[in-house]
C-alpha cells in the first residue's frame, strides 16, 4: 500500500513538471504585437524656458523708456506680458506698459 502511494505521488509530481515546461519571460518576444507588455520608456518633452520678468517700454516726455517689472510667478520665454507703470503725481495715469517675459 505505502508503494502504491509513493508511486502514484512521484507519478504525479513528474506528470507537473513535465507539463508546466520551463519558465520564460514575456518582456523580450518578437511575435507579439506592438505595444503588448512595457513599452520602452520615451522621454518628455523638453521644458519650455520660463522668465520671472518682465521687460517693457513705457512713454516718457523724453520717448519711449525701457521698464522692467517682476512676474507672480514663471511664465514663457517671449510671451506677451503688462507691466503695471507708476504713477508721478504730476502726470496722468497711463495704461499697462506691454512687454514681453524675459529671464
Amino acid at each position: 500500500m505505502r508503494g502504491f502511494v509513493r508511486a502514484g505521488l512521484s507519478s504525479a509530481v513528474l506528470l507537473i513538471a513535465v507539463l508546466t515546461g520551463s519558465a520564460h519571460a514575456q518582456y523580450y518576444r518578437e511575435d507579439t504585437a506592438p505595444g503588448y507588455g512595457y513599452d520602452r520608456y520615451e522621454r518628455p518633452p523638453p521644458r519650455r524656458a520660463v522668465g520671472y520678468n518682465c521687460d517693457a517700454v513705457q512713454r516718457g516726455f523724453t520717448g519711449p523708456q525701457p521698464y522692467s517689472c517682476p512676474l507672480p510667478g514663471p511664465r514663457p520665454l517671449g510671451a506677451r506680458c503688462f507691466c503695471d507703470v507708476p504713477i508721478a503725481s504730476f502726470s496722468a495715469p497711463q495704461p499697462p506698459a506691454p512687454g514681453r517675459v524675459v529671464p
